[in-house]
């Protein structure tokens, strides 16, 4: 196990090492002069010429690549030319928000797969019917999700809160995470406050992944359970919990854990949409402001550290299943 860590650790570097390479070329020649849109239409080319000298953009390729990767290494990351402020400051206030709500719809998108797991797998009239609603569901866009949820929950029925994080501000320090900085603090009431606020759009980033999550698992369990190992299980005496923890969960958990890897992905790339819809003053907010400014430096940088997050949630994934599944260590 431990030459298998290794290896898989090891592999990161040139993985990520190519994604780099590729978020800077893409974001180089992506359409846009940043330039422009920092200065402005009506800018003078001597203010534009010496803005781009300034910025390193008359550089080499090679050389504007070394310095966009020294700068991620020495935590550099550089002015943004959308928001006018250092892209460090602002990742440290929009990485605990997006990091807050990605927690959540992991969490939440598990829940759903276990609970419909089971409702998944029955039988009997209805079943059907059940079965394509919950396709139908898995395969709904987040946006939809987030528009429904906005519709039913906080327009008809004023339940829930359809923007921002909190009602009360900004939280003093601490973590940046809402809910556990009300634990933290004793205050119950901006914890609470903080869920109502993060329910809409977890939901609307988990629904889908979470159904998908449920069939995954539910004809894990059916297979399993129907298994020849399971039968002489259950003649030895085991009872049906016991057959169900031991031979059933286990033996499901590998594909479904494989699957919630890739969802993790869908997730991360569903959430750029959901903060734009519900205010979330995220990563996924940031880097639509930074795409429609054409700020280039900036994207590329969210776009690696998106990107380099989704490498290394696989890679643990892939540990995951290893340490499950013995097998997995030979692929």
């Amino acid at each position: 196990m431990l030459r298998f860590t290794l290896f898989r650790v090891a592999s990161l570097v040139p993985v990520l090492l190519a994604l780099s390479v590729l978020v800077f070329l893409v974001s180089h020649f992506g359409g846009g002069d940043p330039v422009h849109a920092y200065l402005g239409a009506n800018a003078s080319q001597e203010a534009v010429e010496a803005t781009r000298a300034r910025l390193g953009l008359d550089d080499p390729l090679v050389v504007q690549y070394w310095n966009y990767v020294s700068g991620i290494l020495t935590g550099d990351l550089g002015q943004s030319l959308s928001t006018r402020r250092s892209v460090s400051s602002e990742l440290a206030t929009r990485i605990p928000a997006t990091l807050e709500l990605a927690l959540v719809t992991v969490v939440l998108s598990i829940l759903i797969g276990v609970g419909l797991a089971r409702a998944y797998a029955l039988d009997g009239r209805g079943a059907g019917w059940l079965r394509f609603v919950l396709f139908s569901a898995a395969s709904a866009p987040a946006f939809l999700v987030a528009t429904a949820g906005v519709v039913l929950l906080a327009v008809q029925v004023d339940l829930l809160p359809v923007s921002g994080r909190t009602s009360y501000g900004a939280s003093e320090g601490l973590t940046g995470l809402y809910v556990l900085d009300g634990l933290l603090t004793g205050n119950l009431a901006y914890s609470l406050d903080a869920l109502k606020h993060l329910a809409l759009p977890a939901l609307a980033g988990s629904l889908g992944p979470g159904v998908a999550l449920a069939r995954v698992l539910a004809d894990g369990l059916s297979t399993n359970l129907a298994s020849k190992h399971a039968q002489t299980a259950r003649s030895l005496g085991e009872t049906e919990s016991q057959v169900l923890r031991r031979h059933g969960l286990r033996n499901a958990a590998s594909p479904a854990l494989s699957l919630l890897g890739v969802q993790v992905g869908m997730m991360l790339s569903s959430l750029v949409v959901v903060e734009s819809i519900f205010s979330w003053n995220g990563l996924g907010q940031y880097l639509v402001r930074a795409i429609n400014t054409a700020d280039t430096s900036t994207v590329a940088t969210v776009s690696l550290l998106l990107g380099a997050t989704y490498v290394v949630i696989n890679t643990l994934v892939d540990l995951g299943l290893a340490a499950l599944d013995p097998r997995a260590r030979l692929s």
